[in-house]
């Protein structure tokens, strides 16, 4: 499938290994050389600031979405192609969902998570099917995969992981994995 946007939800800081930034870069510069459009939070920091960032560096186009109230603290970017400030959270979640055709998920803390899980909780109960994509840069995942697949071991999930997400080590791999 040609995607023509696509969400990436990441840190809004850089964590501690280079890779993650590297990695945030090279899916922004792939981004834009595909023709496809960045759809994500809206910030001017850490990862989320690196594949903005880099998008934009090759003439891509990026879409930010943040609440309000986060406008200070993530440092709303201004100088994306456009940018969306909404009330809540929520809105910006669904907004996130609704533009996108897949979404590729890069180190982070708990609101990447939580974008991960809704994003996997709204496939299995089918309020929509967008292909998952897990970038799991210098094994940063390699944890929480486990987790997940001794959830389904454990009977406490619907489908096999391996049908909900896929799980990558590079950001060409992404493409790659695509065809």
């Amino acid at each position: 499938m040609q995607y023509k946007s696509i969400a990436v939800f990441c840190g809004s800081k850089t964590g501690n290994n280079i890779l993650f930034a590297t990695h945030a870069t090279q899916l922004g510069y792939l981004l834009a050389e595909k023709n496809i459009t960045l759809i994500y939070g809206g910030g001017n920091k850490g990862l989320m600031a690196s594949v903005a960032n880099a998008v934009l560096e090759k003439g891509g186009k990026v879409i930010g979405i943040i609440p309000q109230i986060l406008t200070q603290w993530e440092h709303h970017h201004q100088g994306i192609t456009e940018l969306i400030v909404v009330e809540t959270m929520h809105v910006r979640k669904r907004m996130l969902y609704e533009k996108c055709d897949a979404a590729i998920v890069l180190p982070g803390g708990y609101g990447t998570l939580d974008e991960l899980f809704e994003m996997l909780t709204w496939n299995q109960l089918r309020i929509h099917d967008k292909p998952i994509y897990i970038l799991n840069s210098d094994g940063f995942y390699d944890g929480l995969i486990i987790h997940i697949n001794n959830m389904q071991q454990e009977n406490f999930l619907y489908h096999e992981p391996a049908n909900s997400f896929t799980v990558v080590n590079t950001p060409e791999e992404i493409f790659i994995a695509d065809q």
